[in-house]
């Protein structure tokens, strides 16, 4: 099988962006997801905070910023935890800590813009 049908194949079936592991993914009528159910909560939440920023262009917040930093923490958490057989994770919990973690991403994804202002450097 040649490179390009092994990526494809692969990327169609998200395990470039995610390890889509069947026990870990949602499923609607029998069929799973290409991403598991933590990467289905951080695309939503990233994604969503990025186009609303986009529509509405908010002025930059520090406090946002931090926010955003500290919802990252929960998803870190669950998926350490989980990884060090502390405990065992649900789909449920895995969605909602991604889309805590996703929004946190997208916050900070969009206060990037603000770096060089924030340093005095021209745009």
């Amino acid at each position: 099988m040649s490179l390009i049908k092994i990526v494809r194949k692969n990327f169609l079936r998200g395990h470039i962006i995610c390890h889509g592991l069947p026990e870990r993914s949602f499923k609607i009528k029998g069929h799973q997801f290409p991403v598991c159910a933590r990467c289905t909560g951080i695309y939503l939440g990233s994604f969503s905070v990025i186009g609303l920023v986009m529509i509405f262009n908010p002025a930059f917040n520090i406090i946002i910023l931090i926010m955003g930093f500290l919802m990252i923490i929960p998803t870190f958490i669950d998926g350490l935890t989980q990884y060090l057989n502390h405990r065992e994770s649900n789909n449920n919990l895995r969605f909602i800590t991604g889309l805590i973690g996703g929004i946190g991403m997208g916050i900070v994804i969009t206060s990037l813009r603000f770096i060089p202002g924030l340093l005095g450097i021209p745009t």
